[in-house]
């Protein structure tokens, strides 16, 4: 009897063991394939985490690679948007080293796109690094390209004309044309979209805006700065830090005593906005902004761009506004304004005297008032926005 139950508990204890040791082997198993399938999905976030990395790094090494190469007349020459000349376009853009040539409505006017396409592809073809070719074709008031019907059967509407119309889909329609034409002619950067952010209809910016709400202007920046980007052209997102109802610089002085808690409620978003989007290039005014810096044009203070590199994390180019207005002048002689505008930390000078304001900033590095690692950083930044558009 002893023996039957001794038999019959070793008989249990060896069939609860094999289970025991049964479920054990399972439960590794189990956290094995689980353990292996994370070690498998890490592996792949690293795979990727790595391919942007490279990709990044490469892009990196390319634009320092290129600035280890290059003189300080050809850095400096990179920083000047200049006026299209009526003549010698070439020759200039290899004798200064151009960064790129700004065309204006008089540049269309007698020429055929053809002829607009060839003069542009021989440029680009004797240059080591190609050009900007910007134009300002915002729609409305400010069509350089589509007033001549030989390019458009007629000229682009406003944005807020077009959204009256059809919507949001055909501003996002409007953009993409837009794109498409500027592309087809060679164009790889166009000085806009317009975020000022007007009060009233009363306001000089009142018919370049897209609206006086906020949430219109925000929307429209980020439909059309997505859709430039989409087609590989550039954007510019301006008039940096917004107009609001201020007077027009081309013809004068505009002072502007709104402090920068109340621009950053209103005015300031649809520039984040449109960073946030992807948009290669702010464009600065040359309103004075009173409240902070009460001595100098925005293009020339480096206490407002600091809001743009700084508050908001802007990392692209930030770009003058044509430097030859009135609203400039009364603060600095035509050399002068050009070595404040780089010293403000704007990358990118539109000028019309690039003849007499490229030798000016290049005697301003040179006697150590501009140190060179400034010019340094303005160029890289403007190498990545070359190299993200295609342009190296």
């Amino acid at each position: 009897m002893y023996k039957q139950k001794n038999i019959l508990l070793n008989f249990l204890y060896t069939v609860v063991l094999f289970l025991l040791v049964s479920c054990g082997e399972q439960t590794v198993d189990d956290e094995s394939v689980v353990g292996s399938e994370s070690s498998v999905i890490e592996s792949e976030k690293s795979s990727q985490l790595i391919e942007e990395s490279t990709v990044e790094d490469t892009a990196a090494s390319r634009e320092n690679e290129l600035l280890e190469t290059m003189t300080l007349d050809e850095k400096v020459g990179q920083m000047f948007l200049a006026r299209y000349p009526d003549e010698d376009s070439l020759a200039y853009a290899i004798n200064y080293d151009l960064g790129g040539y700004i065309w204006f409505a008089k540049d269309f006017s007698e020429k055929d796109p053809q002829i607009v396409q060839s003069e542009i592809d021989a440029i680009q073809a004797d240059m080591s690094i190609d050009l900007f070719m910007a134009v300002d074709e915002e729609g409305g008031d400010v069509v350089r390209i589509s007033s001549f019907p030989q390019y458009r059967e007629t000229p682009f509407v406003t944005p807020r004309q077009a959204f009256e119309e059809g919507g949001w889909s055909s501003v996002e329609d409007f953009a993409h044309e837009q794109a498409m034409l500027l592309k087809s002619l060679g164009f790889n950067l166009n000085l806009a979209p317009v975020v000022d952010m007007p009060n009233s209809s009363d306001d000089f910016m009142y018919h370049r805006a897209f609206s006086t709400e906020l949430a219109d202007v925000t929307k429209f920046t980020e439909l059309f700065v997505s859709s430039y980007t989409n087609d590989k052209v550039g954007t510019v997102l301006k008039h940096f830090p917004g107009y609001g109802s201020n007077v027009d610089t081309h013809t004068g002085v505009a002072y502007d005593g709104r402090s920068l808690e109340t621009l950053k409620e209103r005015d300031l978003i649809p520039f984040q906005t449109g960073i946030n989007n992807g948009s290669q290039a702010i464009l600065v005014a040359h309103n004075v902004m009173t409240a902070i810096d009460p001595d100098w044009p925005a293009t020339l203070s480096p206490k407002v761009i600091a809001v743009l590199r700084d508050d908001m994390g802007f990392e692209g180019m930030i770009m003058t506004d044509d430097l030859i207005m009135d609203g400039l002048q009364a603060f600095a002689t035509v050399e002068e304004a050009a070595v404040l505008a780089v010293l403000a930390g704007n990358d990118v000078l539109i000028s019309s005297d690039f003849l007499i304001q490229i030798p000016a900033v290049i005697a301003a590095v040179e006697d150590g008032r501009i140190p060179e690692e400034v010019i340094d950083a303005a160029v890289l930044r403007i190498l990545k926005v070359k190299i993200e558009l295609g342009l190296i």
